[in-house]
């Protein structure tokens, strides 16, 4: 498991120790038993790829130190609440309401998050343009992986699926991300999504013309 894997570098050690409190760089040699600096090292990275940040100063033997704690974009990363609370509230929607008014949740939604994502954004070019913009809000803010192609109709293809955990049972999510693209390009899609196996998305956008 990925985030597993993380938890077992020094980084993954450093943001265990900070979750709990957030430390100054030779609060968290002494337990990592490593030197200071090659735990300062560390941190500097860590800051830089936005992980870390620095909260304040603590009194020192010589000079004040630097007091770091986790990001909340740490927390968002190795938190495991959000799919099986998303997969219960589908579940829940599902069991009383109608599959129609299910399905127009879902598409309400999708549409919304496609116009947050894209505020200030929103490009009033070429059809090519949008679907490219489309492309790159799914991986920057979804953390799809996914490319623009074109065999007459433009398509969004992934390689994976960023809700592979809901789609399996709910299917109609997939309608919220078909809605959300459809916002960002201001065309008609369709979601042609891979469900079975590995799951991988797939839109469908417009009319083929550039």
């Amino acid at each position: 498991m990925l985030t597993k894997q993380l938890l077992d570098t020094t980084r993954g050690r450093i943001v265990t120790l900070l979750q709990a409190k957030p430390l100054t760089a030779e609060e968290l040699a002494a337990q990592l038993r490593l030197t200071a600096n090659a735990v300062r090292s560390q941190l500097t990275a860590m800051e830089r790829d936005g992980l870390v940040r620095r909260t304040g100063r603590r009194p020192g033997t010589t000079r004040p130190s630097h007091v770091f704690e986790v990001t909340s974009e740490v927390e968002y990363l190795l938190s495991r609440a959000y799919i099986p609370l998303l997969s219960q509230l589908v579940q829940t929607f599902a069991n009383s309401l109608p599959t129609e008014q299910v399905e127009a949740l879902l598409r309400d939604t999708g549409r919304a998050l496609g116009e947050e994502l894209s505020a200030g954004r929103r490009l009033s070019g070429t059809l090519r343009s949008r679907v490219t913009l489309a492309s790159q809000l799914l991986n920057d803010q979804l953390g799809a992986l996914t490319h623009v192609e074109k065999n007459g109709a433009f398509v969004i293809r992934g390689v994976g699926c960023p809700l592979s955990a809901l789609t399996g049972k709910h299917p109609g999510v997939c309608l919220a991300m078909e809605s959300l693209v459809s916002e960002v390009v201001g065309a008609p899609t369709r979601e042609c999504c891979v469900r079975e196996g590995r799951p991988r998305c797939c839109f469908k956008i417009g009319n083929g013309r550039t």
